[in-house]
């Protein structure tokens, strides 16, 4: 198998692997899929994480409106006494006014929290520090694991216009948000190796040859930012290995010249009539008593 490490700019996402005879086509399609869905949960998180703190998310129309003013214009949350949460609510008001405040009790709030943590790491970067490979599978798990601690919560289901539950059914709207930034659809895409672009319509063998027990970082960016930068031709690591070699050498020549040691002088090997000895049989003559 060829091992990828797939890399955005300088970042490490995950690790994928795969075969050189595959198209180049299918991996951009592949390491697309499995990108936009490590951000897919990352945004469900953040989004569970806020569900879990304040409830429900308002109407579009009552969102970030103050009490006085939804009382004056004679908005109602329809949907806040269907979406009420598993065990019952507790009042914690939402100060930015985005959610309706009828939070999940401690309990349940564990159980959401507890599955965000679980589903994030499986999707991690750090992923790549433990050297395990991330397949969309795994983002489909996460995404399973999250869909269904909403449903122990909420069993009666999210409000059609909540963000979690738009995230579930693809119906998210990211235009105009940061969120969109990091998206890369897969017409897009682009996967660039050695500062060359893989083109569609090759094999990885094209660019990489025929051993499958390769592995290369490669990065993906959005048509028409032109190339990525390389890659150091050492790595953070070796980097700082060869500076602290670099830093004991110097203490070591330090400590020489300090020293500046003649002891050696005293050596058999520096004398130089030892030879003359030898001949006369003067060696190892001691003087003192017997």
């Amino acid at each position: 198998m060829v091992q990828l490490h797939v890399k955005r700019g300088d970042e490490s996402q995950f690790l994928f692997d795969t075969t050189v005879d595959v198209s180049v086509e299918t991996v951009i399609q592949q390491l697309t899929a499995i990108y936009n869905g490590r951000l897919k949960v990352d945004r469900i998180c953040s989004e569970i994480q806020e569900l879990a703190d304040h409830g429900t998310t308002l109407p579009p129309n009552m969102q970030g409106l103050t009490e006085e003013q939804i009382v004056e214009l004679k908005l109602k949350d329809e949907w806040e006494d269907k979406c009420i949460p598993s065990g019952g609510p507790i009042l914690r008001k939402d100060e930015i006014g985005r959610r309706n405040g009828h939070a999940p009790n401690d309990k349940m709030k564990d159980v959401l929290m507890k599955t965000v943590e679980e589903a994030k790491a499986l999707v991690s970067k750090k992923q790549v520090q433990a050297n395990v490979c991330v397949t969309i599978a795994m983002v489909k798990e996460a995404l399973d694991q999250l869909r269904g601690a909403v449903m122990i919560v909420y069993p009666m289901g999210l409000p059609p216009h909540d963000p979690i539950r738009l995230e579930f059914e693809g119906q998210e709207d990211l235009s105009g948000t940061q969120a969109s930034l990091q998206v890369i659809t897969e017409d897009e895409c682009q996967l660039w190796w050695a500062a060359k672009e893989m083109h569609r319509g090759k094999k990885l063998q094209d660019y990489i040859g025929r051993n499958e027990k390769t592995k290369l970082v490669v990065k993906i960016q959005k048509k028409g930012q032109g190339a990525p930068a390389r890659e150091p031709v050492v790595t953070d690591e070796q980097q700082k290995q060869m500076m602290l070699h670099y830093y004991r050498r110097q203490e070591e020549l330090k400590k020489l010249e300090e020293a500046e040691d003649d002891s050696y002088l005293d050596s058999e090997w520096s004398d130089r009539q030892a030879l003359k000895r030898q001949f006369q049989g003067l060696t190892n003559i001691k003087w003192g008593p017997r």
